[in-house]
């Protein structure tokens, strides 16, 4: 004899306005689309509004399978700390980088970031004598979008960049070679800077 599937509590499921099921699967997709950030299992957890953390981890499991098998130029990663991001694949950035409207960071951010990048490890006491106090507001918006991690080492948080932090740029993994890349980076925009200064003259 068949032995049925116990029956679904709709009322535990997430709804639309009409009242119909949302497909989970669909659900976690648009969670990870609208953050544009790593989303956690708790956070993940209650966008389903389950407290079950392995079935969470078993629908974000399927939907990365299913990504990978759509060979798109979109991907879905599983970071360190369980916590998961829909990103674009990194063959793909330096490509399409000039047609994003909204910048990732602003500018401040944005110089802390790189100084991070180029110096680490480095520690954040380093930092902060270097750019300035305001630092402390970017250091905790780079770790809250999972693009820096602090470790301690003794008294001192030393800063260094995470794995997202590589792949959402395009970069290696390789901390000498990252350097690398990123010291071409600002040469080029350094260059393209000249050249749109001179033809203004």
């Amino acid at each position: 004899m068949e032995k049925k599937s116990p029956p679904v509590d709709l009322k535990t499921q997430p709804q639309t306005a009409d009242g119909k099921a949302i497909n989970e699967l669909a659900l976690v997709e648009a969670a990870l689309y609208v953050s544009g950030r790593p989303l956690t299992i708790s956070e993940l957890c209650s966008v389903l509004k389950t407290r079950s953390q392995r079935k969470v981890k078993n629908i974000v499991k399927r939907l990365i399978q299913e990504y990978a098998s759509r060979n798109t130029a979109l991907e879905i990663l599983e970071l360190k700390d369980e916590r998961y991001v829909l990103q674009l694949k990194a063959e793909f950035t330096p490509h399409v980088r000039k047609l994003v409207k909204r910048p990732l960071l602003s500018i401040g951010p944005l110089k802390t970031l790189a100084y991070i990048a180029l110096r680490q490890p480095v520690p954040q006491k380093r930092v902060i004598e270097v750019r300035g106090h305001h630092a402390y507001g970017h250091i905790k918006l780079l770790k809250e979008m999972g693009l820096i991690a602090s470790e301690r080492k003794g008294r001192t948080a030393v800063l260094k960049t995470t794995d997202y932090f590589a792949d959402y740029f395009g970069l290696s993994h390789d901390i000498p070679t990252m350097k690398r890349e990123l010291r071409k980076i600002l040469e080029k925009d350094r260059a393209s800077e000249k050249t749109v200064e001179s033809s203004e003259l």
